[in-house]
């Protein structure tokens, strides 16, 4: 048995619209590890919880040079890969960024259900990795009780 139910992706970016679907799933019932709920502080890299400015803290951090001798990189990195190891399945909240499409192909690499929420930015033919997707995440839990 899986330590989650789901593993939750999406851009840093969107935080304000990942958060409630984490809280939807784990209101039925479901566990969910949920990448914004870590916050990290150490080698240049700051990911707050509640930032007051997302873009700036994003920028920062993607503004690193030596980022794959960075310690706090590589620990945001191990911590996210093993919880989609522990997951059953993933949900990706669109828009995606980068990570969120390199989570989607390892997560189907591994035989996960991969979920969608939200609509596409334009039309991509690798979106059949998705089991699903959903416009609301209402939708999606309707679809998975």
């Amino acid at each position: 048995m899986s330590q989650y139910d789901y593993f939750v992706a999406g851009r840093w970016r969107n935080f304000k619209n990942i958060r409630p679907v984490a809280a939807k799933i784990r209101a039925t019932g479901k566990t969910a590890y949920c990448f914004i709920e870590n916050e990290y502080d150490g080698h240049g890299v700051k990911n707050e919880l509640e930032p007051k400015d997302v873009e700036s803290q994003m920028k920062d951090n993607e503004s690193i040079k030596d980022w794959q001798n960075n310690p706090t990189f590589r620990k945001i990195f191990e911590t996210d890969m093993q919880a989609l190891r522990d997951s059953d399945a993933i949900v990706a909240v669109f828009p995606l960024g980068f990570s969120a499409h390199t989570e989607l192909g390892a997560a189907y690499g591994m035989g996960k259900k991969c979920y969608g929420i939200g609509i596409p930015e334009k039309a991509e033919t690798l979106y059949f990795i998705f089991d699903g997707i959903f416009p609301t995440v209402d939708e999606f839990v309707e679809h998975v009780r």
